[in-house]
């Protein structure tokens, strides 16, 4: 059995962040469970459910108490864990060779990567990347993917939507940008068209892993774009775990260095870069 844990951090601990976790068995991949902050998967995992309309605070997280509930779910220890935030073998306070190498495979699908800097995710980022070195994870960097059992690995959920869902451009499914996605529409409109794509990558990622717990909202039920904000984080989640597959399968491709790789699906790396 393989298992992976999704996590779509927040880059401070103001906000929540989705989780999920996916594990194989007998050449299938199900989904355990999805949620949109990290007290609600642990909520999951003592048995509860989630009440998907409540509101949802942000925390630091702790690798310790995710780890076991993860296990808990699946049915054995976590062997990947799938992470959407920069994360490094060594400080840094600005953009690494991983964000320019992804920038220049992606920025011309508006898949650019986003610049990190002190702050952001500054100490968040550093305290998830060594609370789960302290138990065992290694960074998959270019140049150390796979060489240990337990591995933490980089996702940026962007480029790997144009594999997921094969479009040649950026996915506009990011609730804070819809104004930008949509200049001059209504906020009813704009909730329907985000609902639409999410829809589209949730309809995607029920073909990997069948059936999970997340039924998303009809437009017409939903009256603020920042009510959306907890399924986008979700999805986020299970397209990390989604990569992390691809990386426990031998089929992502890691651009960056020795110190940090963001991991991408590899039928979407031009042949020249691949293995890079």
């Amino acid at each position: 059995m393989t298992v992976v844990l999704g996590i779509d951090a927040a880059w401070t601990d103001k906000e929540p962040s989705g989780v999920a976790v996916v594990s194989k068995s007998n050449d299938a991949w199900v989904c355990h469970a999805v949620a949109p902050s990290y007290e609600a998967f642990l909520q999951v995992a003592r048995g509860e459910s989630i009440d998907w309309s409540a509101p949802f605070r942000g925390s630091a997280p702790d690798a310790e108490r995710l780890l076991a509930a993860a296990a808990s779910l699946a049915g054995a220890v976590v062997d990947v864990v799938a992470v959407d935030i920069p994360i490094s073998t060594i400080p840094f306070t600005t953009r690494r060779i991983a964000d320019r190498a992804t920038s220049r495979e992606f920025g011309g699908r508006q898949c650019g990567t986003h610049s990190p800097n002190a702050e952001r995710p500054g100490k968040t980022g550093v305290a998830l990347s060594t609370a789960f070195l302290s138990h065992g994870y290694q960074i998959a960097t270019a140049s150390a993917a796979a060489s240990g059992p337990l591995q933490l690995v980089e996702v940026y959920p962007h480029p790997a939507l144009l594999s997921l869902l094969n479009r040649p451009t950026r996915v506009a499914y990011k609730v804070s940008k819809s104004s930008r996605y949509w200049p001059g529409m209504s906020v009813k409109e704009r909730l329907a068209l985000l609902l639409a794509e999410f829809r589209s990558i949730d309809a995607e990622l029920r073909k990997v892993f069948g059936s999970f717990d997340m039924m998303l909202p009809s437009a017409d039920s939903v009256s603020r774009l920042s009510h959306l904000k907890r399924y986008e984080d979700a999805l986020d989640a299970l397209v990390c775990c989604w990569v992390g597959t691809l990386y426990a399968g031998g089929q992502a491709t890691a651009l960056g260095d020795e110190t940090a790789a963001i991991w991408c699906p590899a039928n979407i790396i031009r042949s020249d870069r691949r293995d890079r």
